[in-house]
């Protein structure tokens, strides 16, 4: 064992040493001057050998050999100019070009044999020295660019100085290379970076000694990581594959690892991907840890082109806490499905569907660790999913949809399904309008209707009972039937009259009886039989507008426009309780005090769709609504702003009923501050007054409602009840500039459309490819991207935005009384959340959310997120500094896919799943 310990120990020090061995040899060589790696140039051979025959071409057919040289036209221009010499040699100045079967060089300078298949390319050095026009060289669709370069036709090889190309994501640049017949490219002193500053990338692959195969890969010999030019031969490879493909094709993901203390060392997130067509793939993952744990994952994406899209997320989980000796050893499984769905609506116009599934048990979300840093996940308490289908009939008022519901409380694992839940439209329809109506409309030809049904089939139950419940005594069964029928007329030309009847019906499949327990009404027995129960009622309203001007005494060119739309109505329903319609049942009972009571209840009040109202109804309803606008001059123009957007009231007055005749008054105030802020207050007030309620021993148990208005006693209308309203505005940085007038757009940029020196738009280009568009050059320093003002000053525009939600609520507390002058208590409830986010540089940027908890005084909840674009490098921090889940998580990574496993990442260590080792 010891000698094979020590071998093992050998074998893993010379693999990785290899890399600092090679890097240590790339140094020397570079410091002596002489490559331990030859690139020889095979083109310099072959140059000799042609000037020989150029000389011997004389006496001979010299158009034998030129046939035998190239078997295709090469095609050659030139911006400048074109010169040719006595030796059969050509120049070509200023945008060269030479084409040669798919082979196209693109140069400020060439130079070519006319005789043979050699040319030559390099750039050029403007007034102050610069270099412009680099040699670009195309074969197959890949660019290779550089700053010299020599190729010979005939053997398709060249030998390239300082050249670049772009391979996949990544950009290969060497300082020498050679490519052979085979499309190839062998070079040394390499780098392979996804970095597009290519003077000075911020991190690059030192590639001692590579072979390139366009759009294939890259084979590399010892490699090491260079970071902002500090060499890291420390950090290397010993050889390196890098597959390329311009195609949709299949491959491995690669796991990520850590570390967990209740489950163990772990690989993560590694599977196979899928490419099966080019409208669908599947992504196969799993993890597995050290402590007995493991889960299973697919994805997949799909696409129909102006028809539909959509992906899902299947999930499987097993997690093993604890010793299988101790007490505390769990095991538990859990499962996640997730399925979006959406569909083009110039797809089918009568048909769609759509879907929303956010599906899992209470348990997964606790036990993935990408939610204990996901302040979405973690903190979620309920899950809603859902499933539309619905179907137009053409020409017909008639639709039909089909719906299934799912809403998960993950506090104690309860899950409300509906499946399905169908409902049935017609639109309005006149069905006494004549088809071809002549004369004035007849009073019966306004009449209208139209149908609503819905089937409902749902369940109430925990989620480890769902699959196992029954469907006829846990399932809920029942079906809704609304026929409304209306009309509107109008009397005096002021006055709008409707009439309306509707008629409703439910059908269900079970009915509720109850008794006395000797303390409370509980549910005595449940019958499973089919039921219907029906209600209609009628009514008829009565509307109008008044309108009235107001000039303020302030200023004559301002107007106040009130707007006051009072509404009168009527409406009547039967007694639903009577014995007659059977919908209702009694019995009697001694109470607590041995008094006999009568207990009168609905059969169908567990019923999806509710049941008949009890008691007979004259209601008379009153609604007032009033809106109030003001129009003033301003810079010539005229103005004009809301001042109350809404305010309405409403109660009822019920005309058959025995007691309580009058409804709780309703108010409704709608303000609007802004454009995107709007405020709505609801209040309702209380017109009745109370009495207390004693028990046997005369203490006061609570307060009762008594038939007595509040105005007959107190002298006062109603009593605040409750008052709510919830509010949520957002502001960023033109919100300022709108209000003020500060807008630059307004102003106007007086150099839009007289760009100044220098401006992008003037750019001269480095040359255009094949499609006419702009191609940029690969060699030189990184472009300078920012913009800049009229002074030459760069421009820093610090984007920002702030928003708050606020919901405020006050009411009766019905647990705390006033016994002196037997009134509620109020209870002041309020909630309040606020997020923002800043961008200080194109660069930074940095967003929170947070809430506040006023029953602690104290922040509940705050995440934080900070970002930092490093160009070819993101670094990332999230951190979440109060409450219960305190942690922070910090990552730096390369920006580019095929390097997504070149990353650092840090976690805090505050909980179980990142414990603190020291």
């Amino acid at each position: 064992m010891r000698k094979i310990r020590v071998f093992t120990y050998i074998f893993l020090f010379v693999m990785f040493s290899v890399p600092f061995w090679g890097a240590v040899s790339s140094f020397t060589a570079g410091a002596i001057g002489v490559s331990s790696f030859k690139v020889k140039d095979s083109i310099l051979s072959v140059q000799v050998d042609s000037v020989k025959i150029k000389k011997d071409s004389l006496p001979s057919d010299s158009s034998t050999k030129k046939k035998s040289v190239l078997d295709a036209v090469v095609d050659y221009q030139a911006k400048d100019s074109i010169v040719m010499t006595s030796d059969n040699w050509g120049y070509l100045y200023g945008d060269g070009e030479v084409k040669y079967t798919t082979i196209q060089l693109k140069a400020e300078k060439i130079s070519m044999s006319m005789d043979s298949s050699i040319v030559r390319a390099t750039f050029g050095l403007d007034s102050v020295g610069d270099e412009f026009g680099y040699p670009v060289f195309s074969d197959g669709g890949v660019d290779y660019e550089s700053k010299a370069m020599k190729y010979n036709f005939k053997t398709r090889k060249g030998y390239i100085n300082n050249v670049i190309t772009q391979q996949g994501e990544g950009y290969i640049v060497a300082e020498k290379a050679k490519k052979t017949q085979d499309e190839a490219f062998f070079m040394e002193d390499g780098r392979y970076t996804t970095c597009d500053d290519h003077d000075h990338p911020h991190f690059y692959l030192a590639l001692t000694r590579a072979k390139v195969r366009p759009k294939k890969n890259v084979i590399t010999g010892p490699a090491y990581l260079v970071i902002e030019d500090l060499p890291l031969p420390f950090i290397g490879l010993p050889f390196g594959f890098f597959p390329f493909s311009d195609k949709y094709s299949s491959g491995v993901i690669m796991p990520t690892f850590g570390d967990e203390m209740e489950r163990g060392f772990f690989l993560r997130d590694g599977g196979y991907y899928f490419a099966i067509n080019d409208n669908i793939d599947l992504a196969l993952t799993g993890e597995i840890y050290t402590k007995g744990s493991w889960g299973l994952n697919a994805r997949s994406s799909y696409r129909k082109r102006y028809k539909y899209s959509g992906s899902f997320d299947v999930g499987y989980l097993v997690t093993k806490i604890g010793d299988k000796l101790l007490p505390d050893y769990s095991v538990s499984k859990d499962r996640r499905i997730t399925w979006t769905h959406s569909q083009d609506p110039k797809f089918n116009m009568y048909r769609t569907l759509s879907a929303s599934v956010n599906y899992s048990t209470s348990s997964y979300d606790r036990n993935q660790i990408n939610s204990v840093y996901n302040s979405d996940l973690f903190t979620q308490s309920t899950k809603s999913s859902s499933v539309n289908l619905t179907q137009r009939f053409p020409n017909s008022p008639w639709s039909v949809s089909a719906t299934m519901n799912i809403d998960q409380r993950t506090r104690d694992s309860t899950i409300s399904m509906t499946l399905p839940n169908m409902t049935f439209t017609m639109s309005r329809i006149f069905p006494f309008k004549r088809k071809g109506a002549v004369g004035a409309e007849r009073w019966y030809e306004k009449i209208q209707l139209n149908y609503n049904g819905e089937l409902r089939n749902s369940i109430l139950t925990k989620e480890n009972m769902l699959f196992s419940s029954s469907l006829q005594k846990d399932w809920k069964h029942a079906m809704r039937h609304s026929i409304p029928i209306s009309a509107t007329y109008t009397a005096f030309n002021n006055f709008h009259i409707t009439p309306a009847i509707q008629y409703n019906e439910r059908w269900y499949t079970d009915k509720v009886t109850q008794k006395w327990d000797g303390s409370r009404h509980v549910d005595a027995d449940t019958t499973y039989t089919f039921s219907r129960v029906y209600d209609f009622n009628a009514a008829v309203s009565v509307q109008t507008r008044i309108y009235g001007f107001f000039t303020p005494l302030f200023s004559k060119s301002t107007t106040i426009r009130h707007i006051f739309s009072p509404s009168i109505g009527f409406s009547y329903a039967p007694d639903f309780s009577d014995p007659r319609f059977g919908f209702y049942d009694s019995y009697k009972y001694y109470d607590a005090n041995g008094d006999l009571q009568t207990h009168t209840y609905s059969l169908f009040k567990n019923g999806m769709f509710g049941s008949p109202p009890a008691g007979k109804q004259g209601m008379i309803n009153f609604q007032f609504e009033n809106n109030l606008e003001m129009k003033y001059a301003a810079n010539d123009t005229i103005k004009k702003i809301s001042l109350i957007d809404n305010f309405s009231t409403s109660f009822s007055y019920n005309m058959v009923a025995d007691s309580f005749k009058w409804t709780d008054i309703a108010t409704n105030t709608r303000l609007k501050l802004s454009k995107s802020v709007t405020v709505n207050i609801n209040a309702t007030f209380d017109p009745y007054t109370y009495d207390l309620v004693k028990d046997r021993d005369g203490k006061v148990t609570g307060l009762r409602r008594i038939d007595e208005l509040r105005i007959s006693k107190k002298g006062t209308i109603g009593r605040l009840m409750r008052v709510g309203y919830a509010i949520s505005p957002s502001i960023n940085q033109d919100t300022f500039k709108k209000w003020f007038g500060g807008s630059e757009d307004k102003k106007g940029d007086p150099n839009k459309n007289n760009p100044i020196e220098g401006d992008p738009m003037d750019e001269t280009t480095d040359g255009m490819d094949a499609e006419g568009t702009e191609r940029k050059s690969l060699l030189g320093g990184k472009k300078d991207d920012g913009q800049y003002d009229a002074d030459g000053y760069l421009k820093n525009d610090v984007k920002w935005s702030l928003s708050a939600n606020y919901s405020f609520n006050y009411a009766y507390d019905m647990t705390r009384w006033n016994e002196k002058t037997r009134e509620f208590k109020y209870k002041l409830t309020h909630n309040l959340g606020f997020n923002g986010s800043i961008q200080p540089t194109k660069n930074w940027s940095f967003n929170f959310s947070s809430a506040y908890d006023f029953e602690t005084n104290q922040i509940s909840y705050l995440n934080c997120n900070l970002s930092r674009n490093l160009h070819c490098w993101t670094l990332t921090a999230s951190f979440i500094p109060l409450g219960p889940y305190q942690s922070y998580f910090v990552s730096i990574r390369a920006n580019s896919s095929m390097l997504q496993d070149l990353k650092y990442d840090k976690r805090g260590r505050s909980s179980s799943y990142d414990p603190a080792w020291d």
